[in-house]
């Protein structure tokens, strides 16, 4: 394979150019990466709710980088934080009806933004691409 042919080489100029699209739709909505993690981890949750440490392993971060995300998201009334009725010590966060109705519009945003990125392909190369990346993914696990 010539080094411009080379998988990572497209992998990371993929990835920069996505990126920067990415981050420049979120940035029109006020949110970064993390926050629309904790957003999307949040909405396919039970009762659209979970402890910190359950999000801090979902997003493979510190605590201290959980609880900074947590904080700027309550501030912008995304979510809001409670105690554990028997244990103190355990913080919930939970989604707001503002923050499920913030994450659909940014889930739209992303959509647009991926269907552009995968515009030149059909269907069905979608298909094999989604399911390639996915066990490439898998295998890094």
């Amino acid at each position: 394979m010539e080094n411009n042919s080379s998988c990572s080489i497209l992998l990371k100029q993929i990835h920069d150019v996505q990126k920067k699209n990415i981050d420049n739709t979120l940035r029109n909505l006020d949110l970064t990466f993390s926050q629309i993690n904790v957003l999307r981890a949040l909405v396919h949750s039970t009762d659209k709710q979970m402890s910190l440490k359950e999000l801090e392993k979902k997003l493979h971060v510190a605590q201290s980088t959980t609880a900074r995300i947590v904080t700027k998201m309550e501030g912008k009334g995304l979510i809001d934080s409670f105690s554990d009725v028997s244990d103190k010590r355990i913080k919930y966060i939970r989604l707001t009806q503002y923050g499920e109705q913030y994450s659909n519009n940014a889930k739209r945003k992303l959509e647009e933004e991926e269907t552009r990125l995968l515009s030149s392909l059909t269907e069905t190369e979608k298909i094999v691409f989604v399911s390639l990346l996915q066990k490439i993914a898998s295998n890094l696990s």
